[in-house]
């Protein structure tokens, strides 16, 4: 899978920003300590900005820019033979050429570069609110590898939406068991209860999540600035 397939399979600005969301959270359930979590959501990035992110742990990551204009998508894979590390410090041609106006003050945004300013991007993806789809500059990719941008594994549980698939993520990667049916609520943006928070960690209160939960903005208020 590319940045190409990635585009054809994510759904809509709004059910992305909701699905973030849901992820965040069920990580900040998962993952008390929120140095140790892999998803995360920031409701008040900037002014009139939230910003979904990820990051594995061993140097992959995502972020996704939600604004006025649209949705901004950043993904970087450090074994990715299209990192900029290989490039001389630049992208990967393509990958950010066809970036429209609108979101390209996101190219020069710092925290999406390293301490040298060499821009952290192997994929890269916008949908303004006026497309009816995901967009993607024309990229030569690298021949011979099975995902030369590393989109497969940066947005897996962006392209298979099911709770199912945050299941078996969530139990490989924490090694513990979780809930289905409490991921399934969070998935449908349902507020938490102190027995769905208990369901998947019997450790942490709804007391403890407050602070967590302002920033990520859940639940949702159904406002759509999109």
């Amino acid at each position: 899978m590319t940045v190409y397939d990635v585009a054809r399979r994510l759904p809509s600005i709004a059910e992305l920003r909701n699905l973030c969301r849901s992820l965040a959270v069920l990580d900040a359930i998962l993952s008390p300590d929120w140095e140790d979590r892999y998803h995360s959501f920031d409701a008040s990035w900037a002014e009139g900005e939230e910003m979904a992110s990820m990051r594995d742990g061993s140097g992959d990551e995502y972020s996704i820019v939600f604004s006025a204009v649209g949705a901004y998508v950043r993904g970087f894979c450090h074994e990715s033979p299209m990192s900029p590390y290989a490039n001389e410090g630049e992208p990967w041609p393509g990958v950010v050429d066809g970036v429209p106006h609108a979101f390209r003050p996101f190219l020069e945004e710092p925290a999406f570069a390293d301490e040298d300013e060499v821009p952290v991007v192997t994929a890269c993806l916008w949908r303004a609110t006026t497309d009816d789809g995901w967009r993607h500059s024309v990229i030569d990719f690298p021949a011979g590898h099975p995902d030369p941008d590393g989109a497969t594994a940066l947005f897996e549980l962006l392209v298979d939406r099911s709770p199912e698939a945050f299941q078996r993520f969530a139990q490989d990667y924490y090694e513990v068991p979780v809930n289905l049916a409490a991921v399934r609520d969070v998935y449908a943006s349902r507020p938490l209860s102190r027995e769905l928070v208990s369901a998947l960690n019997p450790e942490i209160t709804l007391a403890d999540l407050a602070e967590s939960l302002a920033e990520i903005g859940y639940p949702p208020s159904g406002r759509d600035p999109n």
